[in-house]
């Protein structure tokens, strides 16, 4: 599955709701069989495995959990660590709006494109006392920034990536960094070492040597940063650069002999026998009425990425999708009066943008589908800010929209 089934109110339901057959068939500990989340991106699944989320440190370890903020909070010589979990991506932007959140280091990511309802998220950020940015280009919301921080491509700099099927891979530096860019590492550390020093933090010893303090940021590579990772995350224990250099390893890999888990739940399920979840189904946030009578969705082309920092930036790519399309039902065109390649506006209760039409049957009668890449057509000024309750994802799959001509104009032609 993909954001089709996750980008919904009842996202997280949706997911129990596969876990279940999965459960229910024994598809699962066996080859060919199992839950398959296809990530968006070739380092989602590596992000999330480094504690890139609210509620956990590396490898999924808890931060509600005492013992592991005490693991933690020893390793780095910290007098004590949050006890409870940080804010996601949305729940940021609302506490930012409240006033609750004075500055924000985005690193890699462009929410003023990619975010639901644009309007919401440009109040929060220019609300911001501080706002950085760290990226390869200057997008959208790098130009709202007081600080733009220049990192590294993938391809000038050294470091792993981690796929959907969670196997670590080694990335070797290509090219010398542009300008005064720099690996996202390398600009991290400087910052952290500033940071101890201008806050007075006495230094402290580390109870590992091959773990940082909060004063102490002086890895010499990324090899000495996934040393620390190893040495704090029992299901990368045995992960090393240097057992990389020999190929691909997937977690969970406890120590330096074991050979890594490309199936997992071989022997038992993670908890228990399994768990089955019962769900009441629960329709979306917003309805299509006489006022919005079509529902919007919204997702990618083959052509751009995401928020098309990268992608928008080569000419072959535009070459084949250079302008924004929102695709349509011919009988719903047809009841509305424009055709195919005509100038449309699409508008919801919180935004509208113009897109060319391209009319076609795989949109069903009374769904209509759109982009997120083109920031001249930026389609989230149309969703809305509705979350799932448990992950905060927000439902940018369903949106109440309507559609009318922009007389007399026709889009850009379709190569």
């Amino acid at each position: 599955w993909a954001m089709g089934i996750t980008q919904s109110t009842h996202g997280v339901d949706n997911v129990f709701s596969l876990s279940n057959l999965a459960l229910l068939a024994g598809h699962l500990g066996r080859p060919g069989t199992g839950l398959n989340p296809l990530r968006g991106q070739n380092n989602v699944q590596g992000a999330c495995d480094m504690g890139g989320l609210p509620n956990v440190y590396s490898g999924y370890q808890a931060v509600a959990d005492k013992a592991v903020r005490e693991k933690f909070a020893a390793a780095w010589g910290a007098d004590e660590l949050p006890t409870a979990a940080g804010l996601t991506v949305t729940e940021i932007m609302d506490a930012a709006l409240q006033g609750k959140i004075h500055a924000l280091y985005i690193m890699g990511e462009n929410p003023l494109l990619t975010d639901p309802n644009l309007h919401h998220v440009r109040q929060a950020l220019e609300k911001l006392d501080l706002l950085v940015v760290q990226d390869i280009f200057l997008n959208e919301t790098a130009e709202l920034a007081h600080v733009v921080l220049p990192g590294a491509s993938f391809a000038e700099k050294g470091g792993t990536f981690t796929n959907t099927e969670r196997r670590v891979q080694l990335l070797h530096q290509a090219l010398e960094p542009l300008g005064q860019a720099q690996a996202d590492w390398r600009i991290l550390c400087q910052l952290g070492e500033r940071l101890a020093r201008s806050l007075g933090i006495a230094p402290k010893p580390a109870t590992n040597p091959a773990v940082r303090t909060v004063t102490d940021w002086g890895y010499a590579s990324p090899a000495d940063v996934w040393a620390e990772v190893s040495a704090l995350t029992p299901s990368m224990a045995g992960i090393s650069h240097a057992r990389l250099e020999k190929g691909g390893l997937q977690w969970p890999c406890p120590n330096a002999e074991h050979a890594g888990t490309p199936i997992l739940h071989t022997a038992q399920v993670a908890r228990g026998r399994g768990r089955f979840m019962p769900i009441t189904y629960r329709g979306p946030a917003e309805q299509a009425d006489d006022e919005y009578p079509l529902i919007l969705s919204t997702g990618r082309i083959l052509f751009h990425w995401h928020g098309g920092t990268m992608s928008r930036r080569s000419a072959g790519l535009e070459t084949l999708a250079p302008a924004a399309e929102v695709e349509v039902n011919p009988i719903d065109a047809k009841r509305l009066g424009f055709a195919d390649a005509e100038l449309v506006e699409v508008a919801s209760r919180r935004g509208k943008i113009r897109a060319q039409a391209r009319l076609t049957e795989r949109s069903p009668q009374g769904i209509v589908f759109a982009t997120f890449h083109y920031a001249e057509a930026a389609v989230n000024l149309l969703t809305l800010d509705a979350v799932d309750p448990v992950a905060k994802i927000p439902e940018y799959k369903v949106s109440a929209v309507n559609i009318r001509p922009v007389r007399g104009k026709r889009g850009a032609s379709r190569k």
